[in-house]
Order: C-alpha cells, then structure tokens, then sequence
C-alpha cells in the first residue's frame, strides 16, 4: 500500500510541476490566464464502517483550475491592438462567414488582405453592425459579424461653395487692373489658393488673386483662376470695405463665377466664392483666416481607433469617419468551466453556462483600451516558489518510495 500512496503522490507532484511550468512558459503570452492545481485525498475505508485507525489511499488530480484575473496592460503602438479590463472575452471565429466560435482575452488584432480584423492566426473578431452614430441596434451574438474595414469611403461631392476669409492690408499700394497678369506677381497685391473637387472626385486648384484699385474708396478687384484658367465671373469681382475695415460690398459676400467646362468626363464645375465670414481690410499683413469647400473625393483609408465602448472608427483620407462596427463581448456563468483549445482561446462547455452577448461598458462587461494588450496574469515570483515546492513534494514522496522499498527488502532478507 505505501507503494501505491507514494506514487500517487510522485504523480501529483509531477502534475503540479506541469502546471507551474505550463504557467512560467507563458508568463509572456498575452491574454494568457494562469492555472493551479487542486488535490484530494483518497481515502478506501467503508462509509458505514468506517475505522478509526483507517489510513488513507493518496491523493489524486481533482481540477486544474483558470484564474481569470484581471492581468496588466501594456502599451503598444497598434491602434488595433485592444485590452479589456473587467469581465468578458473578445469574441473570434474561424472563417469570416461563420465557422467555429471562440473566445480570447488576447487582444492583438490586425487587418488581413481582404480588410478583416483578424488575430495572429487569422481568426476573425466579431463585432455587431452599428448605424452612423456608432449606435447598436441589437446585442444578440447571433447578429455578430467578422469586422470588415472598407479600404475606400465617400461618394464624390462636386464642390460648389468656397468660404474664404482673408485680411487685405490696408497700408498696399494701388495697382493697375488693366495691368493684371497671373505670371507677374508685381501686377496683383496678393493671393491665395484652395483645392476644390469636380463631380468624379478629382481635385483642382483654384487660385484667387487680389489686386487693390482705390485706396480712398477701400476698393480690391479679385481674379480667380481653376488649374491657371480664368472663371467667368456671373457677378462682380468687386470687394469693398468701409472704414473700419469690414466688408460692404458685395454686400452677402458671394462672388459667383459661371459653370466652366472640363475635359475629364466630369460635370462642369460652378463655384461661388463666400467672403462674408471673416474678410476684413486692417492694417496688419495678409493672412488667410478662415478656408473651407464643401466637396469631397473618395477617400482612402488612412486610420483606425478604437473607443473605450469598443466602436471601431476608419478614417479616410477626405477627412470623412466611419464607424465600421462595435466589438462583440461574451462572458459566462461560470468561466471556469470553459474549455481551452490553445492559441490563448476557450470554447463553451455545458459547464460554463450558456454564452452571454453585449457591448463594452454596459452590464456585466468592462471596458476596451485601444493600442494596448492585456499580459499574462502570471505572478512569476510565486510559481517559481510554487515550482520549488512542487519539487519538494517529488523528492520527499520518491523518499517514501525508497524508504517502503527498503524495509520490504528487510522483511525478505529475514
């Protein structure tokens, strides 16, 4: 009997020692949870007879249970990059249009060939499908789709309007409009250029210049030029101020300029330039104060960022922002009893509960840190003091294996 006890003991000895070592081999792996070992005796004697000089069996492997506490987090330079702190599990499949559900703490995603977010083995992060807003409409797991970034965004918007606000010097010279040439910067006071974009989304340059004509009458005449051709203006390119430098005339501020044909494919494009936001003439140098149109081309996919409820936003580069989707979040009843399938990643098991879907910072789940990760909860101090004391119990069971060994070859020799 004092064989079989011992050895019991060696084999829990070793199966501490396993995961000790499993959780120091992973005190680097993010999102990595750690594990211990729990034992229990074996005890042979009757239930109903039950002896009081009976000695137990053993022991024996009962669990090795998850510790899912909360690990730190460390910075990175990944905008994709995400770490929950509180409840829950980021929720990954293995194909992009349903496949095998599972559920990881570790946050390092990227975006694949085809604009998924993916992890470092290319299963796809679910998220749910958000409105404009960024707003959910349901929270159901069965609703979750593989987030996909759109490389391109925006219909192109031919622009129309120019707000332009400038500051004319007061103190320039009068110049000769007659004199006016766009190639000689001696004939025109100032100028100033803006991009501007046709109905296909390309962009122009229109390029105003001013020319003052009458100091005693506060008098600037503008010409405008779209990629060096001269507009037709509908109105007059006429700018007045009073005398305290504020603008009077036109007296809504609209230069308008009649359609100018392209040769492009795109539509013609028909600018109205607004200088009744901020144009002034004070004595101060010329500035541009204030330049906005309102057309936009397609843009391209320049950024991402990730808010603390999980909204993943793609800016593009026509400055428009899209809210892609809001990661998916799962928790359990019990999150102990899921089963781990490697890659830092667990499946449901009838023992953990049904699976429990919703969105960072609501119920049950923590919030989400972009551009940072979620280390490994493994203290490494105490399992190397775990470690040595799982090999003391080796030794001194091995002890006992050679010490029984040792009177049972006494009793032979008698």
């Amino acid at each position: 009997m004092g064989f079989s006890t011992s050895l019991s003991g060696l084999n829990a000895a070793a199966s501490d020692l396993d995961a000790t070592s499993n959780n120091i081999a992973n005190v680097a792996t993010n999102g990595f949870k750690g594990s211990r070992t729990e034992f229990a005796d074996v005890f042979a004697a009757d239930p109903v007879n039950t002896s009081r000089t009976a000695i137990g069996s053993g022991v024996l492997l009962s669990e090795v249970r998850q510790i899912f506490s909360q690990g730190n987090l460390d910075f990175t330079d990944s905008a994709l990059d995400m770490a929950l702190i509180g409840r829950g599990f980021f929720v990954i499949d293995s194909q992009s249009n349903g496949g095998t559900t599972s559920y990881t703490r570790a946050g390092a995603f990227r975006v694949d060939a085809n604009g998924y977010i993916v992890n470092s083995v290319g299963e796809f992060l679910q998220g749910f499908p958000v409105d404009a807003t960024g707003n959910v409409t349901t929270t159901s797991l069965d609703s979750a789709t593989s987030m996909q970034v759109p490389e391109t965004y925006g219909t192109p918007i031919a622009t129309t309007t120019v707000d332009l606000g400038v500051n004319l010097p007061a103190s320039a010279p009068d110049l000769p409009i007659a004199a006016f040439d766009p190639a000689d910067p001696a004939t025109y006071t100032n100028s100033t250029s803006v991009t501007v974009y046709d109905s296909l989304g390309n962009s122009h340059i229109a390029t105003v210049y001013y020319v003052k004509t009458d100091t005693a009458t506060n008098t600037w005449e503008t010409r405008t030029f779209l990629d060096g051709t001269a507009l037709v203006p509908a109105v007059a390119q006429t700018l007045q101020f009073d005398a305290s430098g504020a603008l009077v005339n036109p007296a809504n501020g609209n230069i308008a300029f009649n359609a100018m044909p392209l040769t492009n494919g795109a539509a013609p494009v028909t600018l109205t330039f607004d200088y009744s936001g901020a144009t002034t003439q004070f004595a101060a140098a010329f500035a541009v104060t204030n330049v906005a149109q309102n057309g936009n081309t397609t843009g391209r996919l320049s950024s991402l960022d990730i808010s603390e409820f999980g909204v993943v936003n793609a800016k593009y580069t026509n400055g428009a922002t899209r809210a892609v989707g809001k990661v998916a979040l799962a928790e359990f009843r019990n999150p102990q009893g899921l089963r781990q399938t490697g890659n830092t990643s667990w499946v449901e098991t009838s023992e953990s509960g049904a699976v429990i879907g919703g969105e960072a910072g609501t119920g049950l789940f923590g919030s989400i840190v972009g551009g940072a990760l979620e280390s490994s909860n493994v203290e490494l101090t105490s399992q190397l003091v775990n470690l040595i004391t799982a090999q003391r119990n080796f030794q001194a069971n091995a002890k006992a294996i050679e010490t029984s060994n040792n009177v049972t070859q006494t009793i032979i020799n008698i």
